[in-house]
């Protein structure tokens, strides 16, 4: 009796399981904003114990999305650190925006860029990135503060910076 309890258990169990639909609960990206940096001169620290360190000045810029635009604000810089064999760079852009209703909001972008190749030997690129906002709480960007984001690069034909395209994971 136990045996064929158990075992109209399980069928019901599966019969329950197999009625209800799946769950997709795979992250969903919304488009926040596209930020157009402008940039300064490279420098190079040069040889480290832990890689090769380049910064690159970010000069300003601008920015836009459905819910803000602005500004980004001369001073900031991103940090690079390129392993020795030029395969591998670990980046850290710190730097700061303005709104144009003229809040400042502190973004942290920290990501890897990597090159190589494919088991054809096609070459391969990868940059990606996740920026961190600080928003004053008060303001009405203080939704940045509540999220995960991620950002990719637009690269421009001029060559005077780079455009960085933010989405929230959802």
């Amino acid at each position: 009796m136990k045996k064929f309890f158990l075992m109209a258990m399980l069928a019901l169990h599966t019969l329950v399981a197999a009625a209800q639909p799946a769950i997709d609960d795979t992250p969903k990206l919304d488009f926040v904003m596209q930020l157009n940096v402008t940039l300064g001169a490279p420098y190079s620290v040069g040889e480290t114990p832990q890689g090769r360190r380049t910064v690159i000045p970010i000069t300003g810029g601008t920015f836009e999305g459905p819910r803000l635009k602005g500004t980004i604000i001369d001073g900031g810089a991103d940090y690079q650190l390129a392993s020795l064999d030029g395969k591998r760079t670990s980046l850290e852009a710190i730097y700061s925006i303005k709104t144009d209703d003229g809040i400042y909001i502190h973004i942290r972008n920290r990501g890897i860029i990597c090159t190589g190749t494919d088991a054809n030997g096609a070459p391969q690129f990868y940059f990606k990135a996740a920026p961190q906002f600080e928003a004053p709480a008060d303001s009405p960007y203080a939704w940045l503060n509540n999220a995960i984001y991620v950002c990719q690069p637009v690269f421009s034909q001029q060559g005077e910076g780079i455009a960085l395209k933010v989405w929230v994971v959802k």
